[in-house]
């Protein structure tokens, strides 16, 4: 199957770049631009792409606001965000807004194909380290909402996998933790998010940090 892209960013010459690296791979297809953010949820609604690959700052409407309009709409489109810096306070926010991960935008082609493989297959792209980083730093700094009652409705099991999610752990490094399969990782994986009402990985980290259920620097053992 071939992945349809979306490049939303507002510089031209950027999205030249892109869409020379993506096209060039069989397995995906830029199918439109967009230089704004407002532009960008236009053109999800109309083409429908498999991943958005998202700038955070744009005129008229920033890649967050667009983000969250294009989750809130219910579009199965998922967004990867690009950013300058890998401590952004920004692509937090869009991860808040539904992103389906982040990178950097001077990741290597390789990198950036890659993370958009694994986005369209329903997977976050956020690399362990940043993930510890970039969320032990905003959590600090953004007020937690009352405790999400939906957690209480998790298995014990499913718990200890939020935790290992919440760690940057791929479903193999969970398994191995937990000495079971990696198909039934994926398995309670999918009933996490189906519980919680979460789309990815992703927000299952923001999750788990913002409700206290690992407190930064617990994911780490």
């Amino acid at each position: 199957m071939t992945v349809a892209v979306l490049l939303a960013d507002d510089q031209p010459w950027l999205r030249l770049g892109f869409r020379a690296v993506l096209d060039a791979q069989p397995d995906l297809e830029v199918v439109g631009e967009a230089g704004d953010g407002d532009e960008a949820a236009a053109l999800v609604r109309e083409l429908a792409p498999d991943v958005v690959l998202m700038d955070v700052r744009m005129p008229v409407l920033d890649g967050i606001e667009a983000t969250r309009r294009i989750v809130a709409s219910g579009s199965p489109s998922r967004v990867l965000v690009l950013t300058t810096f890998d401590l952004d306070e920004y692509v937090f926010a869009a991860l808040r807004a539904g992103a389906s991960g982040f990178l950097l935008k001077d990741a290597e082609p390789a990198d950036l194909i890659a993370g958009i493989r694994a986005v369209a297959a329903g997977n976050a792209v956020v690399a362990p380290s940043v993930t510890k980083r970039l969320i032990e730093t905003f959590t600090r700094q953004v007020p937690r909402p009352p405790a999400d009652g939906r957690f209480g409705e998790l298995t014990a099991r499913e718990r200890e996998v939020v935790v290992e999610v919440a760690g940057g752990r791929s479903n193999k490094e969970i398994a191995d933790r937990l000495f079971v399969s990696e198909t039934t990782i994926k398995v309670h994986v999918g009933r996490v998010l189906a519980k919680l009402g979460l789309r990815d990985r992703a927000q299952v980290i923001v999750f788990a940090y913002e409700n206290g259920v690992v407190t930064p620097g617990t994911a780490d053992a």
